[in-house]
């Protein structure tokens, strides 16, 4: 398994230039303030020298320098400005302390935000057949939740540990000038302890790492199924069910991550304990010596507070610590994230559109999802004129809408070629193909927005073009929707469209295609929630606003199919069929069963009719 540095290194290249010279003018700072913990810990020995025995006190170098600098000649007299000096040290030095919490917690802030705009944009540009692989789910928690908590598990500890090495560093090279041996027992009874406990949990803050891992994962699972599909879970009545498995993904959770902050936050107390014995043993030491308690209490005043300043270094060191080893499985994912491969000819502004001029060809075209899975299409092929309506019809799992992503270009063939206009459809061309289409599937994606951004999808909201997206509203035949809400195009849809009836969700597609002006109409499923009166104005509007249009339709309604000027009918991934509605009728027998199956249903599938 790759180690914490390996990792950390590899999110570390990921940072932008300037990010990492922030992060270097941080480490200055803390290195900075590590020389004021060291200058105001060397105070504490002159310092309380001076209280115990002001004329004893002159014997220290830097005190009978200050003395003479400040003309005092009188010991006692010492007393006010050394207090207000040393206070003051401790002041600036605490307030150089706030300085740098205030800056690296900004920092590590804006670096997680701009770790997570990179992974989700490079999600965003990733293959569409990469998106069908994968689970939604785990997407979104890691571009939401791993992604952003790398900030709580990476940059904000690794600061916290960089700060309190260089601070338990300062201290201890302090107190081995005032007292080495004091410094040893300290650095081996404080330090020692601390590595032991890192020896002894490192293996469980892994294993921790890896069930926060998976079961925040589940969690997002459980609430996107349980919420998106909210319908059939009231119907059902099985929203128990969905408690039990969100509650079996959270207390493993919650136990994992509990578990870990009692490692990161418990040796405290352990040192804490273990820091007074070892004061009252040094105490008990000097009292034997031949200056008793009163001539070392200088020095043990030295020792206090700098044990006071290096046990939270200490500590806060061993919590960052854990933070990371804790959090190892979440790196590991939001660095994979990070390090997604990206198609260099998908980045930058959209090419024009290439266009159709003639003729859209599929030769000997087959497709299969991976090199040892089944083929999900044989030999395909096919001609789709320019100006021409064409229907896929064939059984469920034919390979009707495998077609159509390599139509669109989503998918590659995996052997044969589609050719535009003649000329092969290359992967330096699809961002231009891409952008002659228009696709409008089943189940239509609608954003919580209004009318009017849902149909101008993309679009800034400033930028819409109210006269063209009216005019798509009237080719769909969303007019009289849009006329009976007093808020006209700004009527909002609800997420998903929850407001709407099935219809006015696929016009609402049909719409935003429309507002697209594409040469070519991609129809998938797109009119089975309309009624024949309504699907057949749809149909005649879109031919009179673009009678040039070429339209590629997949329907199982005779309506939608009947007046195509070819039809091809798929089975098992095989083109079997193709002509006209009349033609199939006469020579294909599995299209006759099909057209006797869909014949009685042509008006009971209507979901409502609507004048144009």
């Amino acid at each position: 398994m790759e180690g914490i540095p390996r990792l950390v290194l590899r999110l570390w290249r990921h940072l932008t230039r300037r990010r990492r010279r922030q992060f270097g003018l941080v480490m200055l700072l803390m290195l900075g303030s590590a020389v004021l913990e060291v200058v105001s810990l060397g105070a504490v020995l002159p310092f309380i020298a001076v209280l115990v025995d002001p004329a004893a006190a002159l014997d220290y170098p830097l005190v009978g320098r200050v003395a003479s600098a400040i003309g005092v000649e009188q010991p006692d007299d010492l007393i006010l400005p050394l207090t207000i000096g040393f206070g003051l040290l401790a002041a600036l030095a605490g307030a150089f302390r706030l300085l740098i919490l205030y800056i690296s917690t900004r920092l590590s802030v804006s670096a997680a935000a701009d770790l997570s705009m990179e992974a989700y944009r490079r999600t965003l540009y990733q293959p569409y057949q990469i998106h069908v692989e994968r689970n939604s789910s785990e997407v979104l928690s890691g571009v939401l939740v791993k992604v952003e908590a790398v900030n709580a598990a990476v940059f904000g500890p690794i600061q916290t540990l960089g700060s309190s090495l260089l601070v338990a560093a300062a201290v201890i090279g302090t107190l081995l000038a005032i007292d080495p041996i004091a410094a040893v027992a300290a650095f081996i009874g404080l330090g020692a302890s601390y590595g032991l406990v890192m020896y002894f949990t490192r293996r469980r803050l892994r294993r921790n790492s890896e069930v926060i891992n998976v079961h925040r994962t589940r969690l997002f699972r459980c609430l996107q199924e349980g919420l998106g599909g909210i319908r059939d879970v009231l119907l059902g009545g099985v929203q128990a069910e969905y408690m039990r498995t969100y509650r079996f993904a959270d207390l493993p959770l919650r136990r994992a991550r509990s578990t870990n902050a009692f490692i990161g936050v418990g040796p405290r107390f352990v040192m804490e304990s273990l820091a007074l014995i070892l004061i009252a043993l040094l105490a008990y030491g000097f009292s034997r010596g031949e200056g008793g308690v009163a001539g070392a209490l200088p020095i043990l005043g030295a020792l206090a507070v700098g044990g006071q300043r290096l046990l939270p270094a200490l500590q806060q060191g061993f919590a960052a610590w854990a933070a990371v080893t804790g959090s190892e499985a979440l790196i590991r994912d939001a660095t994979e994230l990070l390090e997604q491969p990206m198609d260099e000819s998908l980045i930058g502004d959209p090419p024009p559109p290439l266009g159709l001029e003639s003729e859209v060809r599929f030769r000997d075209v087959s497709f299969r999802y991976h090199p040892d899975g089944p083929w999900i299409l044989h030999g395909v092929n096919l001609t789709i004129p320019k100006g021409s309506k064409v229907a896929i019809v064939g059984p469920t799992g034919s390979g009707k809408s495998t077609l159509l992503d390599l139509l669109m270009g989503l998918l590659e063939p995996t052997s044969g070629m589609i050719e535009v206009d003649r000329r092969p459809l290359t992967p330096e061309m699809i961002r231009s193909w891409q952008r002659t289409l228009a696709h409008v599937p089943q189940h239509i994606f609608l954003t919580d927005s209004s009318l009017a951004e849902n149909i101008a999808l993309g679009t800034p909201t400033d930028r819409v073009d109210l006269d063209r997206v009216d005019e798509a509203v009237r080719r769909s035949c969303l007019a009289e929707f849009v006329d009976s809400s007093p808020l006209g195009l700004a009527v909002q849809v609800g997420e998903q469209g929850i407001k709407l009836s099935g219809g006015q969700r696929q016009r609402i597609g049909i719409a935003r295609a429309l507002h697209r002006n594409a040469d070519i109409l991609v129809l998938d499923e797109a009119t089975s929630a309309l009624d024949n009166l309504t699907e057949l104005q749809v149909t005649e509007e879109i031919r009179r606003g673009t009678p040039d249009i070429t339209m590629v339709v997949v329907a199982h309604r005779l309506s939608t199919v009947e007046d195509c000027d070819l039809i091809v009918e798929l089975i098992d991934g095989r083109v079997a069929q193709t002509g006209t509605y009349l033609e199939l009728l006469e020579s294909s027998p599995t299209f006759r069963r099909l057209a006797n199956v869909l014949e009685p249903e042509l008006d009971e599938t209507a979901d409502e009719k609507t004048e144009c």
